[in-house]
């Protein structure tokens, strides 16, 4: 499906539509910010059918009500999706800068700044090299907390070394006339490299201390699904470094021999997505499963998630995978996990109430999905779920909240878009 530049897709419902989906939905409370803003009213009419109407892949049983194929929902409030460009070179990742543009990864190895009307920029261009076979390239971006002062940008993105590819991270500082990133080094490299392009991982993020999350994969194949329960590599880690790329102070492994300081939570496949909620700042991520099994996990220091000895998902070709368990103590639950997949790849967080039943909802571009899924949370448990653009039949690789407070989403062939309220 081809569309033109500023197309604009609306998505309402009519008046008795409104009043049967008021019914069925969810409605979202605003509190001032002495109280907590993830109220949420329980579904009204629990026959309401989820999403997801595929047969699963398996037979496994959740830990939990709620735990996969929650209710569905629908978005009350009239929003539309604009296409605001379509020229950009396989997008993975979005930043905001300052005066609301957007920085944006091109998985070949360069950059592109947008503006909020779609305007692109040359390529942006002095990144080091990437490997952009398979599934790597140029990854996540964000950008200093000091930009504005420094113009320091931090990205992740697929390293050849002598022994293989790894997932690194690095910085430079991208220069006043916008055409190039000066001073580019690598910082950090999550070791041991493998001879594979599958599994980076790839997201990255500041906190509020002024230290870096980092996300990485497993690197995908059976020698190395091990080492995302090896607490001496950095492969399936969620990892908090600090912006010279040494391991951040207070992290859950500090001063242990046995186990790198840098790992932050392990017993991860392949993080794609990661966030902080807006307001109780806890730290989120999306991950891909194998055929079946995609999890969204909140995560907490030192807590091991699980892979590859708990799943709910099977091997590509029908097998069971190791022990075929869901369960174990001392390993993580998923907060939420789909059977067929989402193929979860970035995530945000929906802080302000311009659409009000978006407040504080979770967002996921979904690959092989084709849609982006809106989580809605509740004491940290997913009690709603909505599909949006699946029309579309886009591989939404990203999604971001601007600095307009619209969602901006981009595809794996090239599209930008703009989700907000219809003016």
């Amino acid at each position: 499906m081809s569309l033109p530049l500023g197309k604009i897709i609306v998505m309402r419902h009519t008046s008795k539509s409104i009043a049967t989906i008021a019914a069925l939905s969810f409605v979202i409370s605003s509190c001032d910010s002495s109280t907590s803003k993830e109220t949420v009213e329980t579904p009204s009419d629990s026959t309401y059918a989820p999403v997801e109407t595929k047969d699963a892949n398996t037979d496994y049983a959740p830990a939990f009500e709620g735990q996969t194929r929650v209710a569905g929902l629908k978005t009350i409030t009239p929003f539309e999706a604009t296409v605001l460009a379509d020229g950009l070179n396989r997008p993975w990742g979005i930043a905001n800068l300052p005066d609301g543009r957007l920085l944006i990864t091109e998985k070949e190895g360069t950059l592109r700044i947008a503006s909020q009307a779609g305007n692109l920029s040359e390529a942006i261009t002095g990144l080091p090299a990437v490997n952009s076979n398979g599934q790597g390239g140029l990854l996540g971006i964000t950008i200093d907390p000091n930009f504005e002062s420094n113009r320091m940008v931090y990205w992740v993105f697929s390293q050849d070394t002598p022994g293989g590819t790894l997932t690194a991270v690095a910085k430079g500082r991208l220069a006043d006339d916008e055409k190039s990133v000066e001073n580019a080094q690598v910082i950090y490299q999550a070791t041991p490299a493998h001879k594979g392009n599958l599994h980076y991982g790839g997201r990255i993020l500041f906190d509020k201390t002024g230290n870096i999350f980092v996300s990485t994969g497993e690197r995908s194949d059976i020698e190395t699904r091990p080492l995302a329960q090896d607490l001496n590599a950095a492969l399936g880690k969620v990892l908090r470094i600090t912006p010279n790329g040494d391991p951040a102070p207070g992290n859950p492994f500090e001063g242990r021999s046995d186990a790198r300081a840098e790992i932050y939570s392990y017993g991860h496949r392949n993080v794609q997505g990661l966030a902080f909620h807006p307001v109780t700042g806890d730290l989120w991520e999306g991950e891909f499963g194998p055929r079946g099994g995609d999890e969204v996990n909140r995560i907490e220091p030192g807590k091991n998630y699980g892979w590859p000895i708990i799943t709910y998902g099977l091997e590509y070709n029908g097998n069971k995978i190791g022990d075929a368990i869901q369960q174990q103590d001392g390993l993580e639950q998923p907060v939420y996990y789909w059977d067929p997949v989402l193929s979860p790849s970035g995530m945000t967080f929906f802080a302000g109430n311009s659409i009000p039943e978006w407040e504080n909802n979770l967002f996921i571009a979904g690959l092989s999905s084709v849609h982006i899924a809106r989580l809605v949370i509740k004491d940290n448990k997913v009690v709603g779920e909505e599909r949006l653009l699946e029309d579309e039949a886009q591989r939404f690789r990203d999604v971001h909240q601007g600095k307009d407070g619209a969602l901006y989403a981009v595809t794996d062939s090239g599209r930008l878009y703009r989700i907000g309220k219809k003016q």
